[in-house]
């Protein structure tokens, strides 16, 4: 079963904060390289309209807001536990990405960090200010926390569709903005077609992403829910998972067959029954109907029209019985 890192505290964070205090001039030169690592150079990549020199400056945290695009919506509450113990022994040394929307700055990169920071009491940040749009700030969110492996694959799918559905960018556009093939955006966003039961089991480190791929052949909705709680019951791994849904489908592909075999066969009964049908009515001189029940029983219905007609038929049915 997946489990989600709750040791690391992020691949800028974690080359800054260790064990022992490190010298200043060594401490100077790591931020250097992981703010240049993590927002510099995505930013270069994917962003044309950029603050020519970006302004960095210390701001109260209060006057900073969540950006509401983030494609991040869970944040692992321990790791920002131990985000904050450690950023009240050394400071937040990696700034925050801004940018200025109406009376407030929102934040672009670095959100965990303002929160860590807030858990940590602290009243001002260091921030990097900068102008982009909104399609500039959600395709710098997403790069920034897939370089992390922030996000569980729920929100990275649903990353990909708002570039695509609120940008009007093509998958193979959305691909190449945040550095991936098109066929892993495409996987990731066939993710969403999953019961939306899966898809909060995936967020809440249920099941992984590997699991819910295998379950995205189960077309059914309730027993595609079904399966994914039977794995996470049974802790099954993603082979194991991928073999139970393969049993399943072996199952249902014989039931299927089984069911055409069925319809074929009435179909072929009903013919029979209304050629019989209709040696009966000649013989009879009334309208017949064979209702069959199953395959073996069954009941023959005779229509009249008249007490005469009734006398008749009874009348026919016993010369019958006599010539018998």
């Amino acid at each position: 079963m997946a489990t989600r890192k709750k040791g690391g505290l992020g691949k800028g964070i974690d080359a800054l904060i260790a064990p022992s205090v490190k010298k200043e001039a060594d401490k100077e030169k790591i931020v250097e390289k992981v703010v240049e690592k993590v927002v510099e150079k995505p930013v270069e990549k994917i962003i044309e309209k950029v603050v020519e020199k970006p302004v960095d400056v210390r701001m109260k945290i209060d006057e900073i807001e969540p950006n509401r695009m983030q494609p991040r919506k869970k944040f692992d509450e321990d790791a920002l536990q131990e985000l904050a113990e450690s950023i009240k022994q050394y400071g937040l040394i990696q700034p925050i990405v801004v940018k200025k929307n109406n009376d407030y700055y929102e934040i672009v990169v670095g959100e965990r960090r303002w929160r860590a920071a807030r858990i940590a009491g602290l009243k001002e940040v260091p921030v990097i200010i900068k102008e982009y749009d909104n399609k500039e700030s959600m395709e710098i969110a997403i790069v920034e926390n897939l370089q992390r492996e922030d996000l569980n694959p729920i929100e990275e799918a649903e990353a990909y569709r708002r570039l695509i559905d609120e940008f009007g960018l093509k998958q193979d556009e959305a691909a190449q903005k945040v550095s991936k093939s098109r066929t892993a955006v495409t996987n990731a966003l066939r993710l969403l077609k999953l019961d939306e039961r899966v898809q909060k089991m995936v967020i809440d480190d249920m099941i992984s992403g590997g699991h819910a791929r295998a379950l995205l052949a189960i077309e059914d909705k309730e027993e595609q829910y079904g399966m994914a709680m039977t794995v996470f019951d049974n802790k099954m791994s993603v082979r194991e998972t991928e073999k139970l849904v393969r049993g399943y489908l072996k199952k249902l592909e014989e039931k299927d067959s089984d069911e055409k075999t069925k319809k074929k066969d009435f179909s072929q009964m009903e013919t029979i029954y209304g050629q019989l049908e209709e040696r009966m009515k000649s013989i009879i001189g009334t309208k017949v109907a064979i209702r069959s029940r199953n395959y073996k029983k069954g009941k023959i219905e005779i229509e009249y029209y008249s007490n005469d007609e009734l006398e008749r038929i009874i009348d026919l049915i016993e010369s019958v019985k006599q010539v018998g």
